[in-house]
């Protein structure tokens, strides 16, 4: 085992779960090109062109905006004399279901923004719930992580107070 997490970097259990993974990426892409290989490649360039030069940046850009913006409003900031946890738990409370909410959105998107008619024609399904539906789970993500956040802040007060 150490032979391993000397030579990997890690257990051998993640080096067999990464082994899995790519095994199961490399059957999907192989299936994949069976069909439209020029189509499957393009689009597989187009997002990582999309990604790394676009999505990235600007979610790079909002994250560090929301950081500054949460260390103005705890009042622990750089410099402000506090070690910023309290900063770090404000972020997380909010970087974690606007993460989960777009990944929803990226996956649903094109039932979100309407649903084609040949989804429509093919599925039987009404096309107007899921822009709803993704409004409503978001909501629940945020109402839920404020909660959490809510009741970790005052655990953290009351250990403040009593020490």
């Amino acid at each position: 085992m150490t032979v391993v997490r000397r030579w990997y970097g890690a257990s051998a259990l993640h080096l067999l779960l990464m082994a899995g993974a790519f095994a199961l990426i490399g059957y999907a892409g192989v299936r994949l090109l069976s069909g439209d290989v020029v189509g499957v490649l393009v689009w597989f360039v187009g997002a990582a062109v999309l990604h790394d030069l676009v999505f990235l940046p600007g979610y790079t850009l909002v994250d560090r905006g929301w950081r500054w913006v949460a260390g103005r409003l705890t009042g622990r900031g750089r410099g402000a004399g506090g070690d910023g946890r309290a900063r770090v738990r404000l972020t997380n409370h909010v970087r974690v279901p606007a993460v989960v909410s777009a990944l929803l959105f990226l996956v649903y998107f094109p039932l979100i923004l309407g649903p084609s008619e040949s989804y429509l024609s093919k599925s039987g399904l009404p096309g107007h719930p899921f822009a709803g539906r993704w409004l409503l789970v978001c909501a629940f993500l945020f109402a839920a992580s404020a909660l959490v956040g809510a009741v970790r802040y005052a655990r953290a007060s009351s250990d403040d107070h009593s020490a």
